[in-house]
């Protein structure tokens, strides 16, 4: 009888650590962090929870993504986003260009939303007067 339990136990604890394994694996941010590891393109949202923010990594930096509903013509859907790094130095070697690209993403998956970025992005997409170089004054 006490060989039975043993055995019973053991099996158990097979099939709880199976079970844990895969959850393990596909836990959505460990992947996120694989991702920036990795300096990879991962997109973690809950589209369905309007409160919850997105994590986005692109090129090792990681963003985070603050959504805020509101009201269209025809329906309630995420009107603005407000995107920051919390790791200012990760956005090192990122260009204007990368910048565009992570928006057309945002505004793939959110088509009515405006989206504005946080200090420091925010000045570094700002327009510049044309014609008028940055130099240093003497």
């Amino acid at each position: 009888m006490f060989v039975l339990l043993i055995r019973l136990a053991l099996i158990a604890l097979i099939f709880f650590l199976l079970y844990r394994g895969v959850k393990f694996i596909l836990n959505p941010k460990r992947k996120l962090e694989l991702a920036q590891e990795r300096k990879e393109l991962f997109f973690l949202d809950d589209r369905e929870n309007v409160r919850k923010n997105f994590l986005l990594t692109y090129k090792g930096a990681l963003f985070e993504g603050e959504k805020y509903l509101g009201t269209t013509e025809n329906s309630f859907e995420v009107i603005s986003i407000f995107i920051w790094s919390s790791t200012v130095s990760k956005l090192q070697g990122l260009s204007i260009e990368d910048f565009r690209y992570l928006e057309s993403l945002v505004k793939d998956r959110y088509p009515f939303a405006k989206i504005d970025w946080k200090s420091p992005i925010h000045e570094f997409l700002g327009e510049k007067p044309s014609g008028q170089s940055i130099r240093p004054s003497r």
